[in-house]
């Protein structure tokens, strides 16, 4: 093999396949701003269409399959799935197995890496803000009590029900996340997070932070720490979270394991 098949003008420390929703418009661009130096994002997309049904994520999880060919073709060191949703609705494990058999590369689903984050902030209970409709806010509090946290709280915004409420999930401003945020905290609650990939949260994570005094957790933070952590690439990130500044510790794919007594269940 020639020596330029080793060279990597960008990306020389790592190369992130990243696969979102096609209405997405929000997980790219702040993969792009958390990314430290010689990190670079390849994306693909799966189409997403009509309003938030089961139907309309086993849908997009076929896509994915050939986003996931295409990424493949551009090397990439980690594949993510960019929907912390449809790996709820649709098995998480299928869709990161699928992921690992066709691009060859560790995989992470963002429902998965939201588990590894809550487990590495030693999370127990949570407070959930979405911007979903109820079936799928009752799907990610039973995932979620799957494996193994409780749900103090799940405020939702109750968007999907058109496409159009879809692409709207991505025009909600950063500063009423915040107030989202703040509603569903409790007492009870060690954690906040705030699901979904198609919302801009990193620009309030740090100020939900200082005003409750609990880590936070949110799908695109938590997706991009995984994709670092996978790579053992310890980068420390600061202004957007405890997650990024302090979890430098490298994970494994066992990090996203459900637990034994919910196998055996």
């Amino acid at each position: 093999m020639k020596a330029v098949a080793d060279y990597r003008p960008y990306g020389w420390r790592a190369k992130i396949g990243l696969i979102v929703p096609s209405t997405n418009t929000i997980n790219e661009p702040e993969f792009w701003r958390l990314a430290p130096k010689g990190v670079t994002i390849h994306t693909g997309r799966a189409t997403l269409l009509g309003k938030a049904t089961e139907e309309s994520y086993f849908r997009m999880a076929e896509a994915v399959k050939v986003a996931a060919d295409d990424l493949a073709t551009a090397e990439v060191d980690v594949v993510a799935y960019g929907c912390t949703s449809g790996s709820i609705v649709c098995s998480l494990q299928d869709i990161v197995q699928d992921l690992q058999q066709r691009t060859k590369v560790p995989a992470v689903a963002t429902a998965g890496a939201v588990v590894a984050a809550l487990r590495a902030l030693g999370s127990k209970c949570v407070a959930v803000a979405t911007p979903y409709v109820d079936f799928v806010n009752e799907s990610e509090r039973r995932f979620l009590q799957d494996y193994g946290f409780q749900v103090a709280s799940l405020h939702g915004l109750r968007l999907g029900e058109t496409q159009e409420e879809r692409r709207g999930i991505g025009r909600v401003p950063p500063e009423h996340i915040y107030r989202m945020a703040m509603a569903c905290n409790r007492p009870e609650a060690d954690t906040i997070f705030v699901s979904c990939t198609n919302l801009a949260t990193i620009d309030v994570i740090a100020q939900i932070e200082a005003d409750t005094g609990k880590p936070v957790v949110t799908s695109n933070q938590a997706c991009f720490w995984a994709c670092l952590r996978l790579l053992g690439l310890p980068d420390r990130i600061e202004g957007h979270g405890r997650l990024l500044s302090e979890c430098l510790s490298p994970i494994t794919m066992d990090s996203f394991a459900l637990p034994a007594t919910a196998k055996a269940a």
